[in-house]
């Protein structure tokens, strides 16, 4: 897009005007041209040049009778589901996206999962404004939606809102123009433009009194009869020279003719392609409903019937690829009329096998039979039956279907009577309520007639049904509009020839037709249209071969694209569902690498698209070569979350997963390469990915071998990216010098909150960089340090950065070799700083003297909510001053203790803390040495606490009377949920006190009686004890 400069001095004094002859001062086109001073004139200073013919009242007269007018056009254009909440703010977006450009309107909404780009929004009375202080309003702004989401409403909607006031109050006139009402004129002059169509402003000369800054709108682009040409059209200065239409447009768009007006384009993403981008100041982007005002569009339809309302949302909801689709408003509101039809059909024994649609194809049947019987049409008078309205049914598509096929042929999608009786279409068949359910008649506001099918899907389905009735007695190639080809005979034939028409396609503008195409051989379409549009069984016998020539169209060795995918589609409606069911399978059971043809491929790409289970994560992991996700990587672009882990991939897969990540389209957010072969060669493909990328949020490498070299070009990217939030580089031998350039990183980089550096070796070397790194950094929250040779000194310097950093809340040392001395820092840390929420100390050599210390540090620490110190050789005394800290602590909620030998003093002086202790919610004791008398005394607390839900006990050797003790506290315990007494020596009697026990008590959900020598027998008399006693309880024997 055109780059907005910085407004120099000179142009600031100047506004919009910068002179130019002064013959054409006299008319409104002069004033639209920009010609004279008025840029730098105030209203009044115009309306008392000598040049006006009028004063000021006149100026006035004319702005509010050009504001009544467009109010009276636009009155009552405002549909279901109105424009007040979602069309208050437009998404601001960097240009087109590859699949804007070349897809069709279906799979851009399908592919994205109904999803706009990340982008900042724009709120509607801000839209021509400057986006900062040192910008200028955009002269060209485009605003772009898919068929169906709200351009035309949008634009009526502004067109209300500026005439009362409301909006856009730097334009004293604002002038929308459809491309309906250009495509009635051959050629114009920019003179006769606005005045031929806006009548009611008066003479060009009254416009000398308007101000200067006005505002053009163009709505509909993708409308336009003939597509703009900026390469070949030759330039026009010359307001009075007539022109053709589209040339007149091209002149306008580049500033040949009127170059101060502001101009507003809307158009379907791929038409707004023609215009080049260096044209462009700024383009938006209409969102799509977001879920909550799917409910909204749904009650408005159904307002008084709130079990028609709820069963249609249910219907909607069940069906992810009906959903995505009701994103689109106009399908939104069609999808609601044939649900609500089918609905109040249902009662009908013979339907009772078609519903709920399962396919669009199905869907739109319904739709159909609801134009068939009238509903909505003539309110108060029953509905005729299908039998009798089934010749006009055929009528109307034999009328409409060969102008909606052809239309689609053309690229046209809007019809004027000329077009109409081109193709023998009769007028007053289009007053019937059977085809006003699917073309709309609209006068423009040059005063002619247009018409266009109520959404572009209509279009689709009425010229799919009219070359399926075409195709039995046709000799010709239906696709050569003169009737001159090679003879074709057979329905297969035709059916071959629309496939290869729909694969050639580069824009897919044929994609949904063959899906209607195909969907119409479909037992269940035939069984809802037969009789009204089809022969009963008509063409039920090539439904096998049908599905072997759509899987005969996927391209062996070529990466799967949107033609592919359409084709899965086509299957899917023809309910042909062995292909995609076998890779279902294959998925589930871990087999997708033994599936490598063309069409297994195809198949994945597919279900990535449509599969709910895909659209959490697509997990892919042991299941790829290269090979496959190579031909995979265009439909990678759009997965939400993909796992690629241990798929061996090597640093030429980096390369081609780089140029995804780079893609404009991608839409990742978080992506794994766990346990694969990449060296710092791939680690620097995907670096200079991060560069540009703005979707993902997390990597995660874990498990391969970057070393330094790829930690260093990941570390370089950071200093630049903004979007990722989560890396994670365990074991990847990145060493001191890896850590030193991922501290550099994090002194410039405010985006990361977590990084996980484990098993690399880092040394206190890493740890004293990365401590330099947290005293400056404010955006990490989670730093994993696991395993990495760290010693006192190093987690001196971390603790010394933690006394003054603010956002860190989670911090693993686990593994190292932190001493008494470091536990001593650690202590010190603990007391000064106040955000760390998890510390993760396990298997380090902390002894007693380091854990007291840190005890007494939790007494006063007041955020630390969870401790992890398993197999520190922690004894009785620590686990003593930890007991003392629990009675004064009141934020530590998990402690774990696990594998030290406390002994039963210990669990004593832990148990003493919990009848006082509110904060407490989990405590691991498993390996500690505990016998019966800790065990009873734990059992004694349980009896009073009310706060802890976690209790770990296994492998201490409790006993009987410690099982005992437990029983008696569980009959009386509200707050326990998980129970671990697994190898705890309960023996038969032990467990069988426990089970027992839970008959009163109704809140444990889980436990644990696992490696107890039990036996069989006894293990299936304690299950059924504990499933009659407690029921909700999952028991582990």
């Amino acid at each position: 897009m055109r780059k907005q400069e910085v407004q120099t001095g000179r142009e600031a004094g100047q506004g919009h005007g910068t002179g130019s002859p002064a013959e054409q001062v006299k008319a409104l086109m002069d004033l639209l041209s920009g010609k004279g001073s008025q840029g730098s004139q105030t209203p009044q200073a115009l309306d008392k040049t000598p040049d006006s013919p009028l004063g000021p009242c006149s100026s006035d007269s004319m702005i509010q009778r050009h504001r009544k007018a467009l109010l009276s056009k636009v009155a009552g254009g405002l549909q279901l589901a109105g424009p007040c909440h979602r069309l208050a703010s437009l998404l601001l977006v960097e240009g087109l996206t590859d699949l804007q450009l070349r897809e069709h309107d279906f799979t851009q909404v399908e592919a994205t999962r109904g999803g706009g780009r990340p982008a900042r929004t724009v709120a509607l009375d801000r839209l021509f404004l400057p986006l900062s202080r040192v910008s200028v309003p955009p002269r060209v702004s485009i605003t772009i939606g898919v068929a169906g989401m709200g351009k035309t409403t949008l634009v009526r909607h502004f067109v209300r809102l500026w005439a009362h006031g409301q909006v856009g109050k730097d334009f004293s006139l604002v002038l929308p123009l459809t491309f309906r009402d250009l495509n009635t004129h051959e050629k114009l002059c920019a003179d006769r433009l606005i005045c031929s169509i806006f009548p009611h402003i008066g003479e060009p000369s009254l416009a000398v009194a308007v101000p200067a800054r006005a505002l053009l709108i163009l709505d509909g682009l993708d409308e336009c009869r003939t597509p703009l040409d900026f390469s070949n059209t030759v330039a026009c200065m010359d307001p009075k020279k007539e022109i053709p239409v589209d040339h007149l447009i091209t002149n306008i768009i580049r500033g040949n003719l009127f170059p101060e007006v502001s101009i507003w384009i809307t158009s379907r993403p791929s038409a707004s392609g023609q215009i080049p981008g260096g044209l462009v100041d700024r383009m938006t982007e209409i969102r799509g409903f977001n879920e909550e005002e799917i409910k909204v569009c749904l009650e408005q339809m159904f307002p008084k019937d709130q079990a028609l309302l709820g069963w249609v949302l249910s219907q909607v909801q069940a069906d992810r690829a009906l959903y995505l689709m009701c994103t689109v408003p106009a399908f939104c509101r069609l999808t609601g009329a044939a649900l609500g039809h089918l609905w109040h059909s249902r009662t009908g024994p013979q339907d009772a096998d078609l519903w709920p649609p399962r396919t669009l194809c199905e869907l739109y049947s319904w739709y159909f039979r609801m134009a068939l019987s009238g509903e909505g049409q003539e309110k108060g008078k029953a509905s005729p039956r299908i039998e009798q309205v089934a010749h006009g049914g055929r009528k109307m598509v034999g009328t409409l279907g060969r102008l909606a096929f052809h239309g689609l042929l053309k690229k046209k999608y809007v019809f004027y009577e000329q077009d109409m009786k081109a193709f023998g279409v009769d007028l007053a068949l289009l007053q019937g309520a059977l085809c006003s359910c699917f073309l709309q008649r609209e006068e423009t506001l040059a005063s002619s007639v247009a018409y266009c099918f109520t959404h572009l899907s209509l279009q689709e389905f009425v010229a799919a049904a009219y070359y399926y009735g075409a195709s039995r007695r046709a000799i010709f190639d239906l696709f050569t509009e003169s009737g001159v080809s090679w003879p074709r005979l057979g329905f297969l034939t035709h059916f071959r020839s629309a496939a290869q028409r729909a694969m050639q396609a580069e824009d897919g503008r044929l994609d949904v037709f063959l899906r209607f195409l195909s969907g119409l051989l479909s037992p269940r379409v035939n069984a809802l249209l037969a009789g009204s549009l089809l022969a009963q069984g008509e063409h039920q016998a090539y439904r096998t071969q049908v599905a072997e020539l759509l899987q005969g169209c996927l391209r062996p060795d070529a990466a799967v694209c949107a033609r592919d995918i359409n084709v899965l589609h086509c299957l899917h409606e023809l309910q042909h569902r062995e292909l995609v069911r076998s890779v279902e399978e294959a998925m589930e059971s871990g087999a997708l690498a033994r599936l490598t043809g063309p069409p297994h491929h195809a198949a994945l790409a597919y279900l990535l698209q449509v599969s709910d289970a895909c659209a959490q994560e697509a997990n892919l992991s042991l299941s790829l070569s290269q090979g496959v996700l190579q031909s995979l990587l265009p439909q990678l672009l759009y997965c939400r979350k993909l796992r690629l882990d241990t798929n061996q991939f090597q640093d030429p897969v980096m390369e081609l997963l780089g140029s995804v990540l780079s893609g404009k389209d991608c839409r990742i957010q978080k992506i794994s390469l766990a346990e694969n072969q990449i060296s710092n060669k791939g680690a620097k493909a995907l670096a200079r990915s991060l560069l540009v990328n703005r979707s993902l949020t997390s990597l995660d490498l874990h498990g391969n071998s970057i070393g330094p070299q790829g930690a260093k070009a990941l570390a370089d990217a950071l200093k630049i990216n903004r979007t990722l939030t989560s890396l994670s580089l365990q074991k990847n031998s990145i060493g001191p010098m890896g850590a030193q350039r991922m501290a550099d990183a994090l002194k410039q980089n405010r985006s990361l909150k977590e990084l996980m550096l484990s098993s690399n070796s880092i040394g206190d070397g890493g740890s004293k960089a990365l401590a330099e790194a947290l005293k400056v950094n404010q955006g990490l929250e989670s730093l994993d340090l696991q395993s990495n040779s760290i010693s006192d000194a190093g987690v001196a310097a971390l603790m010394g950065a933690l006394c003054t950093n603010q956002t860190l809340l989670s911090l693993s040392l686990r593994e190292n070799s932190i001493s008494p001395e470091g536990g001593q820092a650690i202590a010190h840390a603990l007391c000064t700083n106040s955000n760390l929420k998890n510390l993760d100390l396990t298997a380090n050599l902390l002894h007693d003297q380091g854990a007291q210390a840190i005890a007494v540090a939790v007494r006063e620490n007041r955020t630390l909510t969870s401790l992890h110190l398993q197999w520190n050789f922690i004894q009785a005394s620590a686990a003593q001053a930890l007991g003392q800290a629990l009675q004064l602590n009141r934020s530590l909620s998990s402690l774990d203790l696990q594998e030290n030998a406390i002994g039963d003093d210990g669990a004593c002086a832990v148990a003493h803390a919990l009848k006082v202790n509110t904060a407490l919610t989990a405590l691991y004791l498993q390996v500690a040495s505990i016998g019966a008398p800790g065990a009873q005394v734990l059992g004694e607390a349980l009896a009073v606490n009310r706060t802890l839900e976690i209790l770990d006990l296994r492998g201490n050797a409790i006993g009987v009377s410690g099982a005992k003790a437990l029983a008696n506290a569980l009959k009386v315990n509200s707050s326990l949920r998980r129970l671990n007494l697994q190898e705890t020596s309960l023996g038969m009697g032990g467990a069988i006190c426990v089970a027992t026990a839970l008959s009163g008590n109704h809140r444990l959900q889980h436990i644990n009686l696992q490696g107890n020598h039990i036996g069989e027998s006894g293990a299936r008399m304690i299950s059924e004890a504990i499933k009659t006693n407690a029921p909700t309880c999952t028991v582990e024997m």
